[in-house]
């Protein structure tokens, strides 16, 4: 590397990014090609992506067969936002350049952001058509089918990168974490189980140890997941996603004073966490602690109004505990931001036939059904307040679909009949 460029470079790294920069831009003007593509690089890095494009794209007409720098040229059209630009340097670059690998996963990644997910399949698998063995490639692919989350063909990919090529260091993660990954999403936790162990070996990253407790805890390997779980924290206090998941490894071994301080202190972490406070609303519930428990409740719901895991868990409650107002009043204040489920009108009709409005009933009634005309329970509430709202004819079909589910309920049948005479 040029001396004045390193010596440059020296300051930039040392905090004098003022001194370092006006070396580096009166270096650029007498600087050879080689050198100016350096500076282009570091201009890059440094996130002054504008320059570098203002360095390389001469470059690009001064040697035209060099892919690089095409493709270095397509990376700053992408971070500036111009997609379509880096779309056409990357198709300027031929199958028999050496940067055509490269070409194609950065085209594959702009299709897809581009939401052209087949279009970006095709490039990635015409490359590998040119280069069948090339380990990156069938690295590439393997991420493709993941965040598609067509599993099986990851895994397929993923396999091929780590048995057939040469996989180069500096990928960004371990392929079998990700292999792992992709089993783990299939359902095969043994195989997953077995490839975590072997990429944490070599590379213990957060993201893998949340995988591979995770997966131990979906093979109810309880222990196994505390201690990696625990080792995760260690590592990474605020990687605060693990806080639940480990919560419910202690939960499932009873140890629910450990999972509540876990709970806690994952609070302490992110106090905007929605699972935290759902899982302290569960635990408080087990412990009889019910006050407490709903008071999670309604902090996950005034947190996030959407959390329809929470707002069923406190339905349910008030519905059990026949507190009909209180049950009203949180789907009166759902209402107000358009949440909509047809379990929630189930509740509103019950509720509402319990404080004798008939008629309100009725009609929440009307829209569960339309949506739940398979649910038994709904449909003999149902039929008990079309009976009461004079609608006969109404209640006798309901019940009748009843027994199309039910028909031992030798009950239902007998009002049935009594209803028709």
């Amino acid at each position: 590397m040029n001396e004045k460029l390193a010596r440059a470079i020296q300051l930039i790294e040392q905090g004098q990014h003022e001194e370092g920069l006006k070396k580096v831009e009166k270096l650029e003007k007498e600087a050879n090609d080689e050198t100016k593509r350096t500076i282009s690089e570091l201009y890059y890095e440094l996130g002054l992506v504008d320059k570098a494009l203002s360095l390389v794209e001469p470059l690009m007409f001064a040697y035209p067969d060099h892919g690089e720098l095409f493709a270095f040229a397509a990376e700053c059209y992408s971070e500036l936002g111009k997609e379509d630009e880096a779309i056409d340097m990357l198709t300027e670059i031929k199958s028999s350049d050496a940067a055509y690998v490269q070409a194609q996963l950065l085209l594959a990644d702009l299709y897809e952001h581009q939401g052209l997910s087949e279009v970006a399949e095709q490039k990635l698998l015409e490359a590998i058509k040119n280069e069948p063995d090339n380990a990156v490639l069938q690295f590439g692919l393997g991420e493709f089918y993941l965040n598609r989350g067509e599993y099986r063909q990851s895994i397929t990919y993923y396999k091929k990168a780590i048995y057939q090529g040469e996989m180069p260091d500096d990928l960004p993660v371990n392929p079998k974490l990700k292999l792992a990954e992709a089993y783990s999403a299939t359902g095969e936790f043994e195989d997953a189980v077995a490839n975590y162990k072997e990429g944490l070996e070599d590379d213990e990253t957060p993201d893998g140890l949340f995988g591979y407790g995770f997966t131990s805890l979906q093979i109810d390997d309880y222990e196994t997941a505390i201690s990696v779980f625990n080792r995760l924290i260690e590592m990474d206090p605020d990687y605060t996603t693990v806080y639940t998941y480990l919560a419910k490894a202690y939960i499932a071994q009873q140890k629910l004073d450990e999972a509540l301080q876990v709970l806690e202190e994952g609070i302490k972490k992110d106090e905007f966490n929605e699972d935290l406070y759902l899982e302290l609303a569960k635990l408080q519930f087990s412990r009889g602690n019910d006050q407490k428990a709903v008071e999670f409740l309604e902090k996950v719901i005034a947190l996030n109004p959407s959390n329809i895991s929470a707002v069923k868990e406190l339905l349910l409650y008030f519905d059990e505990e026949e507190d009909y107002e209180a049950l009203i009043e949180l789907l009166e204040f759902l209402d107000n931001y358009s949440e909509f489920d047809p379990l929630f009108e189930r509740y509103r009709g019950k509720a509402l036939f319990e404080e004798n409005d008939i008629k309100g009933a009725v009609k929440a009634y009307d829209i569960a059904l339309e949506s739940l005309s398979k649910d038994e329970v709904l449909l003999e509430e149902a039929a008990t307040v079309y009976l009461a709202a004079g609608n006969k004819t109404r209640a006798v079909t309901l019940l009748e679909d009843f027994l199309m589910l039910q028909p031992h309920r030798f009950d239902i049948e007998e009002r049935l009949i009594e209803l028709k005479k």
